[in-house]
């Protein structure tokens, strides 16, 4: 691998994920700071307690895209899984320490699902079946999340067929987990928040 491109691609892939779209739907359409309701967080499930289905499905897509878009043209463009790998894990860092919001943001679950997919789509459907289960067991996004997460990884060193593909996977799940430790915390101390599908915006 080329490491010049591949760092230039790494920076360019952050930054594309570091944008907040989370916090831009919440200021530009709904007029608020998605950051100072709910959890705080900028992804698509406080979105969803905080903006309403609208919101969280246009937070989901956004953010699911900045991984899937910049992991698929590194894919295309330089024909190799290593830069390609390493395009998802600078997306999915953008995301969750972006420095317009001084490098804090999201949990990185939507952008680490689209560049799952971008790399390897049974993978992906592999997380997002993950996510579906974990959560339609225990009504916690935290745990479908996390279980997601793994599966993926899973899914991605039995099916990716590169070492580059696998090493993102571990590290996407092992980056979920850390940025899941308050909800780790709170799950075991039975004070996580359920989803609850029915709220809407206020």
């Amino acid at each position: 691998m080329n490491w010049s491109v591949g760092i230039a691609a790494f920076v360019l892939a952050f930054l594309a994920g570091s944008i907040p779209f989370g916090y831009i739907v919440g200021r530009v359409f709904y007029r608020r700071d998605i950051r100072e309701q709910g959890s705080g967080n900028i992804g698509a499930m406080n979105a969803l307690r905080t903006l309403g289905r609208g919101g969280a499905i246009a937070v989901l897509l956004l953010d699911a895209l900045k991984g899937f878009v910049p992991t698929l043209w590194a894919t295309a463009a330089f024909r190799g899984e290593p830069i390609a790998a390493l395009v998802a894990a600078g997306a999915v860092l953008g995301h969750c320490f972006s420095p317009w919001l001084r490098f804090r943001g999201g949990k990185g679950i939507a952008t680490s699902f689209g560049a799952i997919f971008a790399l390897c789509w049974p993978a992906g459907l592999v997380a997002v079946a993950g996510w579906v289960v974990g959560a339609a067991v225990t009504r916690y996004s935290s745990v479908g999340s996390m279980l997601g997460s793994v599966l993926a990884a899973v899914a991605l060193w039995r099916l990716g067929g590169s070492l580059a593909v696998t090493a993102y996977g571990i590290f996407a799940a092992l980056l979920v987990f850390f940025t899941h430790r308050d909800n780790i915390r709170r799950l075991l101390a039975g004070t996580e928040n359920p989803i609850r599908l029915s709220k809407t915006a206020p």
